[in-house]
């Protein structure tokens, strides 16, 4: 039950029921729902301006989390990208020069990274696209340098076979040798009494001291002969070959590999000889060379000095 509305009528000096017309109740309503609709709106667009929406809020969190990550991305991109320049300075200036290769190219170094760029065009967002393509760079080059590292390898196996292979020490020791006879080259025969090549140098040393192989490489010849006596003849590779001659008797035979220090036989007086010694001869392509150029790989400054003022005190040969 709507309770009555009175109202005091000073004329008839009474309390009289307020009687509300229909258009005036509209009109009260209408100012009512009014007012309300405004102050709504208006606090509506107050809260909005003045605060974001709980999922736009959300969504920036995550969008600031991702960028901190992609900041440590980027960091950990540039350090992987420092370390790999590091390893291909030490390539190119360190590396490849011991092996006497030519550095890389940069172009051969960046090879095959202008079709990954064009890839990374699709890729909307700009950090997403600037990480790709730099992972992609990175990649890149990683895959270059292995191969250059594959090669290095490769090179180095070859030139380590053929260091081991040189003949690089003195096929006799010092402590038993007595006397070197370094003359290389036209001299008279002590026996045949002419002048003919000396292709070698003569190690004078007590009968039976052993005798050593000055490299790694395969026997091709171990046998007697009338001039050299027992010998051996061993092929190094690489173009280089040393002969070993008139030993007593050689302990190796045709096709063994042999290593660098490995003793081959010992020193005698067969053949074409005067007395005992060894007969040392270094070929490269075929080409006799003096053996003495080879020493000094093996010998210190003063052991070297000594050598060659042991050599000098000789002014013939043996064979």
């Amino acid at each position: 039950m709507n309770r009555m509305r009175y109202i005091y009528n000073a004329e008839t000096c009474k309390y009289e029921p307020v009687i509300v017309s229909p258009k005036d109740a509209a009109k009260k309503l209408f100012q009512f729902l009014a007012i309300t609709f405004t102050l709504g709106v208006g606090g509506l667009i107050y809260f909005n301006s003045t605060f974001a929406p709980v999922d736009e809020t959300i969504q920036t969190q995550i969008n600031q989390g991702l960028k901190a990550e992609w900041q440590v991305l980027y960091k950990q991109l540039d350090r992987a990208s420092d370390q790999l320049h590091a390893l291909e300075h030490n390539d190119d200036q360190n590396y490849r020069v011991i092996l006497d290769l030519e550095p890389l190219d940069q172009s051969q170094r960046e090879a095959g990274v202008g079709g990954r760029e064009k890839a990374s065009e699709s890729i909307m967002y700009p950090l997403v696209r600037q990480a790709y393509e730099q992972a992609e760079k990175l990649k890149n080059r990683l895959e270059i340098e292995a191969q250059s590292l594959q090669q290095l390898q490769e090179e180095l196996n070859k030139k380590e076979k053929m260091w081991a292979s040189r003949p690089a020490i003195q096929p006799v020791s010092n402590k038993d040798l007595t006397r070197l006879h370094t003359l290389f080259g036209l001299r008279m025969h002590p026996l045949l009494g002419y002048v003919r090549p000396h292709n070698g140098l003569d190690f004078t040393a007590p009968q039976g001291a052993p005798i050593y192989a000055t490299g790694d490489g395969s026997v091709s010849i171990a046998q007697y002969s009338e001039s050299l006596g027992n010998m051996v003849f061993v092929d190094h590779g690489f173009g280089l070959q040393t002969r070993y001659g008139h030993m007593t008797k050689s302990i190796v035979h045709a096709g063994e590999r042999v290593k660098r220090g490995q003793v081959i036989g010992y020193v005698g007086n067969t053949g074409t000889s005067v007395g005992p010694h060894l007969h040392y001869e270094v070929l490269y392509q075929g080409t006799y060379v003096n053996p003495i150029n080879f020493f000094q790989r093996d010998l210190n400054n003063r052991e070297y000095e000594k050598l060659i003022e042991i050599g000098s005190q000789s002014v013939t040969s043996l064979d």
